[in-house]
C-alpha cells in the first residue's frame, strides 16, 4: 500500500513536470521529419511561386517613360526611383504616391481613366497599361508595374507583433517572421495559421515550419495582405506571468505533500 501512494503521487509530479517543458524538437525550423531524400542538406530543393493576383485595395507603382514630353510629365510624380532610395523606412510612401485598386477593381491614371486589373498578374496590368498608351502616343514606350512592397501582418506568440511593409518583390515566410522578431517559445510552429487574401474571398491554411517541406508549398513566400498567426501550445496556460506564482504554489505545496506522505509511511 505505501509503495502504491508514493509510486501515484511520484508519477503525479512527473505528469506536471513534463506536461510545462517545451521539447526541443517543437522548436526547430526545417526538420526532415519524413526523412525525404530530396530534402537532405546540400540538397537542391525546387519551390513553388504562386503568381499573384491583383485584388481591392492594393496598391500599384507604376513608372512610365516614353519620348513624348507630356505623357513623362503626365506620370512624373509617380516616378518611385528616389522614393525607392529611401530604403524600407520609406515604404509607406507608395499609400500616398502609388495607385490603389478601388472596389471595381480599376486604378485611375492620367490621361488614361480608368482601367480595370481586377484579378490579373502584374504583367498582365503592364500589358493593359501599354495597350491603353498605345492609343495615345505611337512612339516607343516603357512600362514597368510593380506592388507598393509587400504588406502584410503577423500576430499571436510572436516577439514583435506588427503590420509590416517591405520593399521586396518576393519574400518567404521565415524573413517575414525573423522582421518580426521570431516565434516566442510557446508558439505552435507546426500549425501556423496563414489568412491569404484572393480576389474573391479569404483562405485559411495551416503550415508545419518544423517540417522543410515547406519549401515546396505555395506558403514558402508570402503574398501582400497574407496576415500570420501563431497560436499558443498548451504550455503557455501554464507558464503565463499572472498564473506563475499560483502554478509555483501549486508545485510547492505538491512536494510537499509527497514529502510529508513519505515521511509518514517510512
Amino acid at each position: 500500500m505505501n509503495f502504491r501512494v508514493i509510486y501515484s503521487i511520484s508519477l503525479l509530479l512527473i505528469f506536471l513536470s513534463l506536461n510545462a517543458c517545451i521539447s526541443n524538437s517543437s522548436l526547430v525550423y526545417l526538420q526532415n521529419i519524413k526523412n525525404d531524400k530530396s530534402l537532405i542538406n546540400d540538397q537542391l530543393i525546387s519551390y513553388e511561386i504562386s503568381e499573384y493576383r491583383l485584388q481591392y485595395n492594393d496598391i500599384i507603382s507604376i513608372d512610365i517613360k516614353t519620348t513624348v514630353p507630356f505623357i513623362n510629365e503626365a506620370f512624373k510624380f509617380q516616378d518611385g526611383n528616389s522614393m525607392r532610395a529611401g530604403g524600407q523606412g520609406m515604404a509607406d510612401v507608395y499609400y500616398m504616391t502609388g495607385y490603389t485598386v478601388d472596389k471595381e477593381g480599376e486604378i485611375d491614371l492620367p490621361l488614361l481613366g480608368k482601367i480595370n486589373v481586377d484579378g490579373a498578374t502584374l504583367d498582365e496590368a503592364k500589358t493593359k497599361l501599354q495597350n491603353a498608351l498605345l492609343e495615345v502616343v505611337s512612339e516607343e514606350i516603357f512600362v514597368r508595374v510593380k506592388l507598393g512592397g509587400i504588406r502584410y501582418s503577423i500576430f499571436g506568440e510572436v516577439n514583435r507583433p506588427g503590420k509590416f511593409t517591405l520593399l521586396q518583390d518576393r519574400l518567404t515566410i521565415f524573413e517575414a517572421l525573423s522582421n518580426a522578431g521570431d516565434f516566442t517559445s510557446f508558439a505552435k510552429r507546426n500549425e501556423v495559421v496563414i489568412l491569404r487574401q484572393y480576389p474573391n474571398g479569404t483562405k485559411i491554411h495551416r503550415v508545419d515550419l518544423l517540417d522543410r517541406s515547406i519549401i515546396k508549398t505555395p506558403y514558402y513566400f508570402i503574398q501582400t495582405n497574407d496576415q500570420i498567426y501563431a497560436e499558443p501550445l498548451k504550455q503557455r496556460e501554464f507558464a503565463r506571468t499572472e498564473n506563475a506564482s499560483q502554478n509555483i504554489l501549486l508545485f510547492s505545496s505538491l512536494v510537499t505533500t509527497f514529502l510529508l506522505l513519505l515521511n509518514f509511511f517510512n
